[in-house]
């Protein structure tokens, strides 16, 4: 008896518990599932192809000296940031120095000669009044200032021509940017227009890229475009195309297009490479473009999204993908525009589920 007691008693106990337990799990299957949502992106669904190019500095120079002459000093090093004015490289100097004094000296001897011929031709126009001097001997006196004049001309002019080969003896960096390489050194022996520095520009780099000459037609300005390079691993930005070169290399079969980067605040280095997404132009409808991790694939091929209705509940959508990238894809069926896509969350979701909303645009 003893024994029937205790066991309708942990009867009636088993089934307060189970019934708990089963509430329970109503409350907790009942409450909202917490998602980050996205909306489409209307983009133009033309051909999208990846090419590799290099970046190239918008201003590269080969400098070179405009006088022959001896090194004097080398200011700069490979590596050295310099900026627009600064003196690179000097050159001995020293005869064209000594030229430059007598030079200016001779200008000074023209000049005194000048003022002797004004003086001259002044006292000369005074005695004429009086009849104390014959006309031509104030011609005489105004045809020698003319000619010192001209003396002084000829001697100014070649003042100012040493005092210029006396410039070109020291090279000075024609914009800012960084020595990338050193020809020379101290004590060198150099010729003009032999090439003894080069000057690279970081302000602006382009990404030069070689497009296939059956591509060539579809590109324009317009054309979008998303370089990965390989310098920044895992990072996109966005690009604009600057130029497009519409000669192509008879070897290669290509045409040269040039792209910069619309970030002001990414450095990148030229010479490096990297990898440009370019879409190209297409006769067909934009579609709605949305991150790949929004999109479901299912085990027969077929992709799937859901999208938060307006009372917060899930319905599952097929799609029809018509392109993707590593990043994104396009959708061309199965999407509207302002439908609230499930970005994060999405995994563990079922038809009619009730979600909360922690983030999305």
């Amino acid at each position: 008896m003893d024994i029937f007691k205790r066991f309708r008693r942990f009867s009636t106990w088993f089934c307060h518990f189970g019934l708990l337990f089963v509430l329970g799990l109503s409350v907790a299957y009942a409450e909202d599932l917490p998602v980050t949502i996205v909306k489409p992106v209307l983009t133009d669904t033309g051909e999208r192809i990846q090419l590799s190019g290099s970046f190239s500095a918008e201003r590269q120079a080969m400098l070179s000296p405009r006088m022959d002459g001896l090194v004097k000093s080398v200011r700069v090093d490979a590596g050295d940031a310099v900026k627009q004015g600064d003196l690179l490289i000097e050159l001995d100097s020293v005869l064209t120095q000594l030229q430059l004094t007598q030079a200016r000296a001779t200008s000074q001897e023209a000049q005194a000669a000048v003022t002797e011929a004004k003086r001259l031709v002044e006292e000369a126009e005074r005695l004429r009044g009086d009849n104390y001097i014959s006309a031509t001997e104030l011609a005489n006196r105004k045809a020698n200032l003319a000619v010192t004049e001209a003396a002084l001309a000829a001697a100014k002019a070649n003042a100012s021509r040493v005092d210029e080969e006396r410039r070109r003896h020291q090279l000075t960096a024609p914009f800012d940017g960084v020595i990338s390489a050193k020809m020379t050194e101290a004590g060198e022996w150099i010729n003009r227009g032999d090439q003894v520095l080069e000057l690279v520009s970081l302000e602006q780099v382009r990404l030069d890229i070689n497009v296939p000459q059956e591509r060539f037609t579809y590109l324009n300005k317009d054309s979008q475009i998303t370089i990965y390079p390989d310098a920044l691993p895992n990072q996109s930005l966005t690009g604009k195309v600057i130029a497009i070169v519409p000669v192509s290399n008879p070897q290669a079969r290509s045409f040269l297009v040039r792209a910069v980067v619309d970030d002001p605040q990414v450095t990148l280095l030229p010479g490096t490479s990297a990898t440009a997404a370019i879409t190209l132009k297409s006769n067909q409808q934009p579609g709605l473009s949305l991150p790949r991790d929004a999109v479901l694939r299912h085990p027969d091929g077929g992709r799937s999204v859901f999208v938060v209705n307006a009372d917060n509940t899930v319905s599952r959508q097929s799609v029809v993908i018509q392109q993707e990238t590593p990043q994104s894809v396009i959708v061309s069926e199965g999407l509207a525009q302002d439908d609230r896509v499930v970005l994060r969350g999405n995994e563990v979701l079922k038809q009619g589920n009730t979600v909360s909303i922690v983030e999305g645009n």
